[in-house]
């Protein structure tokens, strides 16, 4: 039989009023005990009702996340790290691809909002932020996560990209190449953007210029465009000695270019990406990359969520964690 909120009650040990104001966050019960008890949730697998919740204007435990493409590695992860920490806090996450279409992302900000839930994760881009109003009008928490979102109501949670873009331009600077190419997704994005700029702002310190010519960006299928680009770069006169593309996907894309036109990697051309997704270990070679720390990410917008369904949305509207340089086989010192 499907257990009640009287199961739950008695095998913790306390009243059924304690079990409700866990489920719906209130009362002056311990952290520890509030622990204890939704263990005990978990283990007779109790799930109080999504739609009487909802009906009642009371907490449905669901968090919405709308990431561009969710067979991008990159935010495969995100959503499993946002699942996870949702998981371990008693919330379900109910995930939604948008391709990065205003129409697709209003249709889902819609039925989200028809389910209830408590809270909304945004990971894609967005050109129309007036499409939140009905969320900031319900008072409904909004965190944006992997980029940056310039609207007063939104908490944001972002890696550095502007140091990252500079990390690998310093890489790249200290293994002495000077000939070098960016690969962007659509510029729309404010992450390769930030991202760029960084680069640029590296090898503008050791006195070199990324003319514009040696940017190339694409649209947002990534493997195709990266491929594509980056054998134009590489076909023409004075091909570039080392590339940085601003995401994991672009650059496998140019490791795939590099083997058709029957380059060596990092002898003839280096490659560095941006992410370090689970792929980036297992190429052929194994990528250098910037690291972003993607389970802190996950964690800390669930946490942001949760913190304002608590009213304890005192943070720092925007928090910005820190990329690392990953050094694996895919760059090398420049051969002349």
């Amino acid at each position: 039989m499907k257990a009640t909120i009287y199961d739950v009650a008695r095998e913790a040990g306390v009243s059924i009023a304690a079990v409700s104001q866990v489920i719906n966050g209130k009362g002056k019960i311990s952290e520890e005990r509030r622990n204890e008890i939704f263990l005990v949730m978990e283990r007779l697998n109790y799930r109080p009702s999504v739609i009487a919740a909802a009906l009642t204007g009371k907490k449905t435990f669901t968090l919405g996340l709308l990431v561009p493409d969710i067979s991008n590695p990159f935010f495969a992860e995100i959503a499993h790290a946002v699942e996870d920490q949702g998981h371990k806090l008693g919330y379900s996450i109910v995930i939604c691809s948008t391709h990065n279409e205003d129409e697709r992302i209003e249709r889902y900000l819609t039925l989200l909002q028809q389910k209830s839930v408590d809270g909304m994760i945004i990971g894609t881009g967005m050109d129309n932020l007036e499409l939140l109003s009905p969320l900031v009008d319900k008072s409904i928490p909004i965190v944006s996560i992997a980029r940056e979102m310039a609207s007063p109501y939104v908490q944001t949670v972002h890696v550095g990209d502007f140091e990252g873009g500079k990390l690998a331009a310093q890489h790249l600077l200290e293994l002495g190449h000077t000939r070098i190419a960016v690969l962007a997704e659509h510029l729309k994005v404010s992450s390769s953007r930030e991202r760029i700029r960084g680069f640029r702002e590296a090898l503008a310190g050791a006195g070199l210029e990324l003319p514009d010519a040696s940017v190339k960006s694409g649209g947002y299928d990534l493997l195709r465009d990266g491929k594509r680009q980056t054998m134009e770069l590489l076909q023409q006169e004075g091909r570039p000695s080392a590339l940085f593309c601003c995401n994991d996907l672009l650059a496998i894309g140019a490791l795939q270019a590099a083997k058709a036109l029957g380059l060596r990697v990092p002898e003839d051309v280096s490659i560095v990406g941006f992410d370090d997704t689970i792929l980036a270990s297992v190429t052929d070679p194994p990528l250098t990359t910037i690291a972003q720390p993607i389970e802190a990410m996950g964690k800390l917008a669930v946490d942001l969520v949760i913190a304002q369904l608590a009213n304890k949305g005192d943070a720092k509207p925007e928090q910005v964690l820190k990329p690392e340089l990953v050094v694996r086989k895919s760059t090398g010192a420049v051969s002349e």
